[in-house]
């Protein structure tokens, strides 16, 4: 009989298995346990399966308060998520002692296997973020979406798929959405149902709640990876190629400004954090953010955290305040996590006044859109300016736009190099240096067909980076066609 059967009521009359067929095995066991497989879009529960792995999370559920209002352990929740990792293998060793005394106090009978996947569950209830720790652990998911306590999708090499996962009720789901704000300081609860937060990786968090979400805790994790990405590994995935990693190296050498243009899910921070990566290691530099995300392995680097307002409705610390309290810093370069509101005209301002090489990110679909987009933005400052001056800024702030987009086969790349050129008249001229062009998709994988190209225009500002001692060769702005046909010439 397994661990499910024995956990159901005693009223519940227990169905007889004929030898020649095994008994079911539950899916929430496999699911719990470090190598569970990935999960796809047929193996959704059904009703019985559903029930099954209710029961089961209740086991899971009693034990773990068990634990925690057991006085022998003297041990806090927050103190397990902030242990370093030698401290969580001696406090894993002692919770699995306790584990076992609890099922033996409370006369649970289990067979050995069982005992382990319970043992699993309840750690990572206790340790971890409960039923989707499992796939917190799996490498190749890039986000986890809880959509209440009965539906919990993931990405997977860009596809959306549903799994198997669930979480008892709505208080299972808000538990543990509590446990991840209340690390990083913030609160969620009818008075403010909206937060951001982040993961002890990294990872960023946004939970949404009712009366905002109709269908209970909504609760949405974009992992980061451990290790962070580096350009290897973004040419590797074909996000861009030697040529443009080179050229963007040079650009961040040789201090230029620039911003990351993508829409979401595109990879603008992933590719931002490779770019702040070329920044040399003797400059300072101050990183802002709404939840801090970038993984910098410069010495000499301070990181800002925006604040939302505490439970009075006061003090708020906005990407705007913290954007003008940086130049108070004696930055040397400003990293903007995402710009979206008024702080894009306090960063403008930072570019045109002396502070070159800054980075960040903002939303738009083409580099163009950018241009319009950072407009926007700067009239939400509130100050009153003529469009032509708000381009005028934008074009003496900015030297490159770096159009990032994730296509319909969920790949990302880079899709446009651009350079700010000027104005004509009232229209801001862009060029591109390096566009990806798609040919087509391939009928049998779906996979996008494509190739990286120079456009064989050689950047306004490279006399910037000369006279900064950083050469560029002209073929790294054509391919091999273009120069054949100038050479035949």
């Amino acid at each position: 009989m397994s661990l499910l059967d024995r956990l159901k009521p005693s009223n519940e009359p227990t169905k007889q298995t004929e030898p020649s067929v095994p008994p079911p095995v539950a899916e929430s066991e496999a699911v719990l346990t470090p190598t569970a497989p990935v999960p796809t879009n047929e193996s959704v529960l059904d009703e019985k399966e559903r029930r099954q792995k209710k029961i089961f999370l209740d086991t899971v559920i009693k034990v773990h308060k068990k634990l925690i209002n057991n006085s022998e352990m003297d041990i806090e929740e927050s103190d397990l998520l902030t242990a370093d990792d030698r401290e969580l293998e001696t406090i894993k060793g002692k919770i699995r002692q306790a584990i076992t005394k609890i099922i033996d106090e409370e006369g649970i009978s289990v067979g050995r296997n069982e005992r382990n996947d319970l043992m699993q569950a309840v750690l990572d209830e206790t340790l971890g973020l409960g039923p989707i720790e499992g796939l917190m652990r799996d490498d190749s998911i890039t986000e986890v979406m809880v959509n209440g306590p009965d539906q919990v999708y993931v990405e997977q090499k860009g596809k959306l798929i549903m799994t198997p996962v669930i979480f008892k009720n709505n208080e299972h789901v808000k538990r543990i959405i509590d446990k991840i704000v209340g690390l990083v300081g913030r609160r969620i609860d009818e008075g403010m149902p909206m937060v951001d937060a982040r993961l002890k990786d990294g990872s960023r968090v946004n939970a949404v709640i009712p009366p905002i979400s109709l269908v209970g805790p909504v609760l949405t994790i974009r992992k980061f990876s451990d290790v962070p990405f580096k350009d290897e590994d973004l040419i590797k995935f074909g996000s861009m190629n030697e040529q443009m990693r080179d050229f963007l190296k040079a650009c961040v050498l040789a201090r230029l400004n620039m911003i990351v243009s993508g829409g979401t899910g595109s990879g603008k921070t992933t590719l931002l954090n490779v770019l702040s990566s070329f920044i040399p290691t003797d400059e300072r530099i101050v990183t802002i953010e709404d939840s801090a995300e970038l993984q910098l392995n410069q010495d000499h680097v301070i990181t800002m955290e925006s604040r939302p307002p505490n439970i009075e409705g006061s003090g708020e610390i906005s990407i705007r305040d913290l954007v003008r309290n940086s130049l108070r810093m004696r930055p040397e370069r400003i990293v903007v996590g995402e710009v979206r509101g008024g702080e894009a005209l306090d960063m403008l301002q930072a570019m045109n006044t002396g502070h070159d090489g800054s980075l960040t990110t903002g939303h738009a679909n083409t580099p163009r859109d950018m241009i319009a987009r950072m407009e926007t933005m700067v009239m939400m400052a509130g100050m009153d300016l003529p469009s032509k001056a708000i381009r005028q800024q934008i074009i003496s702030a900015f030297d490159v736009i770096i159009q990032q987009s994730r296509l319909s086969d969920g790949s990302r790349k880079i899709t446009n190099i651009t350079e700010v050129v000027g104005m004509e008249g009232d229209t801001v001229t862009l060029q591109d240096i390096f566009i990806y062009e798609q040919k087509g998709v391939d009928p049998t994988t779906g996979k996008v067909i494509g190739e990286f190209k120079p456009t064989g225009i050689r950047p306004k500002f490279s006399k910037k980076m000369e006279a900064k001692g950083i050469e560029m060769s002209w073929e790294l702005f054509s391919d091999e066609e273009t120069l054949f046909k100038k050479f035949k010439s």
